[in-house]
């Protein structure tokens, strides 16, 4: 088995809701869909994260569209009108998950 950035098969899209922050992945090749159901856990995803996400991760898998949805508590530092963080909306949470490397 080798390794590849998430970066290489996937895009990712990121919101804000108050202090949750959102990531959804969507792989380039539909193909991809299972695979990444399998080894994009929320797991990983926290390992990814760290400190910087001290709630709960929750993983929603859309399978109609082929995509993935993380929803993290806690994670922008009280949110938009609260945090004094550069990223307040969160959108840097989007490419810091395409830097992991994942099992291919």
């Amino acid at each position: 088995m080798s390794k590849v950035q998430l970066r290489e098969v996937a895009f990712a899209r990121s919101g804000d809701k108050g202090n949750t922050s959102n990531v959804g992945v969507i792989p380039y090749n539909e193909d991809d869909y299972e695979w990444l159901k399998r080894e994009l856990t929320v797991e990983k995803v926290a390992g990814l994260y760290g400190e910087l996400v001290k709630g709960e991760i929750r993983r929603y898998e859309f399978d109609g569209i082929k995509s993935l949805n993380f929803v993290m508590e806690e994670a922008l530092s009280g949110g938009v009108s609260r945090s004094l963080n550069l990223d307040a909306h969160g959108k840097s949470m989007g490419n810091l998950i395409l830097r992991l490397e994942i099992e291919r």
